[in-house]
């Protein structure tokens, strides 16, 4: 009796997996020679390096031999390391060996070829490959094509292919639980099996379950700006991770994690993410959130935090001004200012030295100005450094003959004295040559502090700079363009110079600040980092794009988010493509858009898709679930009691809940009131922390790219969410969940879900 489908696949499987096991003990042996290797080099050390001092060429003789150790111990750290990262591949395979088979026939062969497809390749001689990386040419059949005539690209250019058989196959601990015959991309079956598991704290990798639409995010490598435009929950953060990890093997060699740099939208996220490359055998790129990234260039200022940023009240002339400074015009504004600084107006500071003017700060503008038209800033910068170190050496001279240079001299230690010659011969022809050494010694010493202040360039005034950009404005953009009065802009220019003041900055100024340090100073930017990934996109202004793209000048930019979902930069997040396009060459970028939504239930997509007013498209993958339910309470306590039902309910079968509220403040006060009833909850306070398991309270703006299985809106009632720009905000809480979605209100339910069919959802009142 023929053998069924599983079985034989499973016999295929046990072949493989006892294969990954020889290979296993080959690795554990390498590990355990390098081991034992590096312990009797370090054992015998002294044995085998000759050391000689007693003349120069025995000195060369013992630096050769040590050397010598060094290397062979680097070889066998090199060793032990790439078996410890093989062993480590290994024993996941052998838990999941792989997840896709193909059977293909390539024009011109005598006939038809069998492929397995996996995390990580894997072959018992080295052309005979049991396994394929996922991310090899050959794989991308799997996730394109159906059955039939294929295409896929080579490095050799295009190949053609016939696929014969198309078959998924889910394995745990090296058992096949189910197989999947399909004719499609990815079949259906096997995402919504996938889809149907528990969420975690932490991402997982989707490899097994990419799209087709998701593959060609991946795999792009000619784009200069990639823009994914994707629906909540369409896998764009998941597909991006795929993608980093399938650049660092593409590029391998000539690609490092750290020449990658992912901003991503708090620092919580980063958290969430941070499994997905491991898991797939890859380090880590950088990681970072813009307000970090900020910090971190400016150690001395305060930048304002995500919170801060959220809670901020702004009137109407501060929204007005907000949005000037977050424009491609502002930014052109300090560019042309920058170009006018090469002529006048730079503002300089005077050299000093224990509180006496060494350099005035006259001295240092006619220098600085002295250079013809062709010096630009930065090499302006550099040519007067070199002039004022000039001036300061000759100060050494003319110091060096003072009165108490010579006291100084006289008065030296013996300790002292042996300090100043540090490693220097002590030949001297007489006593005068030996009196100027050291008197030359401690001016230079005393000249230090000077010396600090030209290298660094402390002798020129960001805080003063920016003072003057700022007040030079209305000469450079007509403000009535951006219906901003002069009055308008005076007061705001002072509110933020007072903030400056107190070495305080918010995340709208910080761009324009830290461009204009770079234009002074000359800096060209990160030419080192190859790749830059923004998330959330729509939360950033076109100024800090245009920064990010001068800062990283010869990276490719991957950008990605949902403009539904702008909660910070609102309305404004629409007109970002057009901003874009004059920032990127045309022919050089692309655009994917991703609009079916995997992350949730039918029934919540549908349900938050309609909150939105002219949304970009989106449509729900065919998972099916619970309406919605949404509870309108009396009062805060009866709304309390309604969670507290709805965490039993959940309890039940899910693992991870998560209670949103808008503020920090308001989920302050329900976390409090939780426990006081008995309930275990974790308030997420600040993206520093973790996501923990079990039961969560996190406010609105920390929920960014998560997702939960389970999510209660806390408080959604008119007083909380009435504004017509909250409508993305409370779209974005509500599109975190996966399988429940429950939305509690205080009082009278926010005006926002109007537009909602009431067939989308099931609703009772609390008393």
């Amino acid at each position: 009796m023929a053998k069924s489908i599983k079985a034989s696949e499973q016999e295929h499987l046990d072949h493989v997996v006892a294969k990954i096991k020889v290979a296993q003990d080959e690795q554990s042996a390498t590990i355990e020679r390098s081991e034992k290797d590096q312990a009797d080099i370090k054992t015998n050390f002294y044995n085998d390096v000759n050391i000689k001092t007693d003349s120069y060429e025995g000195m060369m003789e013992t630096g050769l031999s040590v050397r010598q150790q060094q290397q062979m111990l680097d070889e066998r750290q090199n060793s032990w390391q790439h078996a410890t990262k093989q062993l480590s591949t290994l024993k996941k395979l052998e838990k999941n060996a792989y997840f896709a088979r193909l059977d293909f026939h390539e024009a011109g062969e005598p006939k038809t070829e069998t492929i397995y497809i996996g995390l990580s390749s894997f072959s018992d001689s080295p052309d005979h490959f049991l396994i394929y990386d996922w991310r090899a040419p050959i794989s991308s059949i799997y996730y394109d094509g159906g059955l039939g005539q294929v295409t896929y690209q080579t490095p050799d250019g295009p190949q053609k292919v016939d696929v014969k058989l198309k078959r998924q196959l889910m394995i745990e601990d090296g058992t096949i639980v189910t197989v999947y015959d399909t004719d499609e991309a990815v079949g259906d079956s096997m995402l919504l099996e996938v889809l149907d598991e528990k969420s975690s704290t932490k991402m997982k990798s989707i490899v097994t379950t990419i799209q087709k639409e998701q593959n060609t995010i991946i795999r792009d490598t000619s784009s200069d700006l990639l823009f994914v435009q994707g629906a909540a929950g369409s896998g764009k953060t998941s597909s991006v991770l795929q993608r980093v990890a399938y650049l660092l093997y593409r590029y391998r060699g000539n690609l490092s994690a750290g020449q990658v740099i992912l901003f991503s939208p708090n620092q919580l996220f980063n958290d969430y993410i941070n499994q997905v490359l491991p898991e797939l055998g890859e380090q880590n790129m950088v990681q970072m959130t813009y307000y970090q990234y900020a910090s971190y260039r400016l150690p001395r200022m305060q930048v304002e935090t995500l919170q801060q940023r959220f809670e901020t009240e702004n009137t109407p002339a501060m929204a007005k001004i907000t949005q000037l400074e977050g424009s491609l015009a502002f930014f052109n504004a300090v560019t042309t200012y920058g170009r006018h600084l090469e002529r006048a107006d730079m503002r300089f500071r005077n050299i000093t030295l224990d509180g006496d003017v060494l350099i005035p700060r006259e001295k240092i503008k006619s220098i600085y100005y002295s250079f013809n038209e062709n010096y630009h800033l930065g090499n302006r910068l550099s040519a007067t450094k070199e002039a004022l170190i000039k001036i300061l050496n000759r100060k050494v001279e003319a110091e060096m003959r003072t009165k108490w240079v010579e006291e100084a001299v006289q008065d030296l230690s013996r300790e002292e004295i042996n300090q100043l010659y540090g490693n220097q011969p002590r030949e001297f022809k007489n006593g005068d040559q030996e009196f100027r050494f050291l008197a030359r010694k401690i001016v230079i010493q005393r000249l230090g502090k000077a010396r600090t202040q030209i290298v660094r360039n402390r002798f020129l005034s960001i805080n003063l700079q920016y003072a003057h950009f700022l007040r030079e404005v209305p000469k450079i953009l007509d403000l009535r363009r951006f219906n901003i009065s002069q009055d308008e802009w005076v007061a705001a220019v002072e509110a933020k110079l007072d903030r400056i003041k107190q070495r305080q900055v918010s995340l709208t100024t910080v761009s324009a600040y830290m461009y204009l340090h770079d234009l002074m100073t000359g800096k060209k930017g990160q030419r080192d980092i190859r790749f830059v990934f923004l998330d959330e996109i729509q939360d950033y202004n076109a100024f800090q794009l245009a920064f990010l793209k001068f800062s990283f000048p010869r990276a490719r930019f991957t950008m990605l988010g949902d403009l539904n979902q702008a909660i910070f930069t609102k309305e404004n997040s629409h007109t970002l493509m057009g901003e874009l396009e004059t920032m990127f060459d045309p022919d050089k970028t692309r655009v994917v858009q991703l609009t079916k939504s995997y992350r949730s239930t039918q029934q919540i997509t549908d349900f938050t898709k309609e909150i939105l007013v002219n949304g970009e498209a989106v449509t729900a993958f065919d998972r099916q679930g619970d309406l919605p339910n949404i509870t309108v309470a009396a009062d805060f306590d009866t709304a309390v009691d309604q969670v507290v039902d709805q965490l039993a309910v959940n309890d039940s079968d899910r693992d991870t809940t998560a209670i949103i509220g808008k503020t920090l403040a308001e989920c302050e006060r329900l976390t409090q009131a939780l426990k006081a009833r008995g309930e275990k909850v974790t308030l997420i306070r600040t993206e520093n922390q973790r996501l923990a398991p079990g039961v969560i309270v996190v406010p609105s703006f920390l929920a960014k790219g998560l997702e939960f299985d389970a999510v209660i809106v806390w408080n959604a009632n008119r007083d909380h969410y009435h504004r017509e720009d909250e409508r993305q905000l409370l779209y974005t809480i509500c599109s975190r969940a996966m399988h429940e979605l429950t939305i509690v209100a205080v009082g009278e339910l926010t005006p926002l879900l109007d537009r909602v069919q009431p067939q989308r959802y099931v609703i009772e009142q609390a008393v």
